[in-house]
């Protein structure tokens, strides 16, 4: 769900959103990151969502650039429990996407024109993706940008969960988070079929097992 509006002067993080984040910050290049950071500088005023455990880094670096963040985890919200029915007859477990959808997807009717949503994608379980997708595409203004990582091999034992901090430069640093185990690793094809009705994507050379993309809405 949305978990808070912070505008220019940011709130103490919470303890308990701290407390899932442990271990040291890893520095990695990212073209993605470098590429929206250009826009950020160059037009405050922005809608800012930032997608995973609260990072009080992304905060003061948004808010002080002059943009309204905004802060929603999906993963957490999609695990959680609150979602999950009863199993149908067969065995196979039943979610409630419409009570995930109205309560983590409509942003109280604001539209985003920045969405950081990281891996996300990579860690939601299978209902969840789809509604997750279309949901940002109707929460963002037409030409806002998306930014996407993505697990290049499917590796659940050994593929760590990450935040991702950002920093002035062309860097985004890792810090590992609550575990959560790997559920796919999107090939290029799986990432197109999935963003079809976007206007526009574009994808980052992969490195050590991780790639990028920006799509545009």
């Amino acid at each position: 769900m949305l978990s808070r509006f912070f505008d220019r002067k940011p709130e103490p993080t919470p303890g308990a959103a701290q407390s899932a984040l442990s271990g040291p910050k890893f520095p990695r290049h990212s073209g993605a990151w470098d590429q929206l950071r250009k826009q950020l500088v160059a037009a405050p005023g922005l809608r800012v969502l930032d997608v995973g455990i609260t990072s009080a880094a992304n905060i003061n670096l948004l808010t002080n650039l002059g943009h309204s963040v905004y802060l929603a985890d999906f993963i957490q919200d999609s695990i959680s429990g609150e979602w999950r029915l009863d199993k149908d007859s067969g065995g196979a477990q039943v979610w409630d996407m419409e009570g995930f959808a109205n309560s983590s997807l409509k942003f109280a009717g604001r539209n985003f024109d920045i969405v950081l949503l990281w891996m996300a994608l990579d860690y939601l379980p299978e209902p969840f993706l789809v509604p997750v997708v279309n949901g940002l595409y109707e929460a963002m203004v037409p030409g806002g940008k998306l930014l996407c990582v993505f697990n290049t091999k499917m590796t659940p034992d050994v593929a760590p969960h990450f935040r991702f901090h950002v920093t002035l430069t062309d860097l985004v640093e890792f810090q590992a988070a609550q575990p959560v185990r790997l559920q796919r690793a999107l090939t290029n094809r799986n990432i197109e079929r999935l963003f079809a009705q976007w206007s526009g994507l574009k994808q980052f050379l992969a490195k050590d097992g991780v790639s990028e993309a920006i799509i545009t809405r």
